[in-house]
């Protein structure tokens, strides 16, 4: 009983969240992060996801923080100063998804030798389906035995229904002898 009553009395006191998306770039160097995560803490920001990663030498990422409604304002001045450091864009949105998306997630896996155009053929087809690209990486690499270069992606896309989704496989399928490509369609739990 304890318990409820104080969980009630820490609900009642949390302060309405602005929700931001921070969008970061910079030349890659030790300390970037830190940078970061300290002006976010110290201005009352509580950073909930990320994804961040360093390519060719350049810094890059895309961070979700929550901060209290009064402190916001404050929170997008601080991250002004990293200028020259990091470029930061900041952005509102709302966290929450849109109520009543009921979009199953599925990965999709590709590889094949590498060529200019295959990520523009294979989102032509997720966007002539209506699919959007939750989480997109791709990379290339040495092919092992034949020499040249290989192709490698993977990619989280929403679907919202089995006709979709058999469509799309159908359509990537016959992409994938096009250009030469393996494609592997996986439901997500």
């Amino acid at each position: 009983m304890a318990y409820a009553r104080h969980a009630r009395q820490a609900t009642a006191s949390i302060a309405p969240v602005t929700t931001l998306v921070l969008t970061v770039v910079g030349d890659d160097r030790v300390g970037l992060v830190k940078a970061l995560a300290d002006i976010v803490s110290s201005n009352g920001g509580n950073w909930e996801r990320s994804h961040l990663a360093e390519l060719a030498g350049t810094f890059a990422g895309v961070v979700l923080v929550t901060v209290p409604d009064r402190r916001a304002d404050e929170l997008r001045a601080a991250l002004a100063p990293l200028e020259g450091l990091l470029d930061v864009a900041v952005r509102t949105t709302d966290a929450d998804p849109a109520p009543g998306e009921s979009r199953r997630r599925v990965r999709l896996e590709l590889l094949g030798n590498d060529r200019p155009g295959i990520v523009a053929s294979v989102s032509g087809v997720l966007a002539r389906h209506g699919l959007g690209v939750a989480d997109l990486q791709t990379l290339t690499r040495e092919a092992p035995m034949a020499g040249g270069l290989l192709f490698e992606a993977s990619a989280v896309v929403t679907v919202d229904s089995d006709a979709a989704l058999d469509a799309v496989r159908t359509d990537l399928e016959e992409l994938a002898t096009e250009i030469l490509v393996d494609v592997a369609v996986v439901e997500l739990a």
